[in-house]
């Protein structure tokens, strides 16, 4: 019997609080609060980004291009023999 009541409790306390939040978020007080803060946020982006300096581009021919050729000879390493080399 206990144990009902328990349940029954904690179901309850949950539904309260799924509702409550609920009630909370579509509410129109906290949808003017959420489009006054974005507008803020917008309005804080803007002022900042008049505000940032523009740097000089300085990166200009950094890439050095080095010629490789192909014609040196590259020695086949296979596993097993180097395993049988070091015995």
């Amino acid at each position: 019997m206990f144990k009902e009541i328990k349940y029954i409790i904690f179901v309850f306390i949950i539904g309260l609080f799924i509702f409550f939040t609920a009630k909370y978020y579509f509410s129109d007080a906290y949808k003017k609060k959420s489009y006054r803060s974005l507008n803020n946020i917008e309005n804080k982006i803007n002022t900042y980004s008049e505000k940032l300096p523009i740097l000089e581009d300085d990166t200009k021919n950094i890439i050095e291009y080095v010629e490789q050729t192909n014609n040196k000879k590259k020695k086949k390493f296979n596993f097993w023999k180097l395993l049988e080399n070091n015995e």
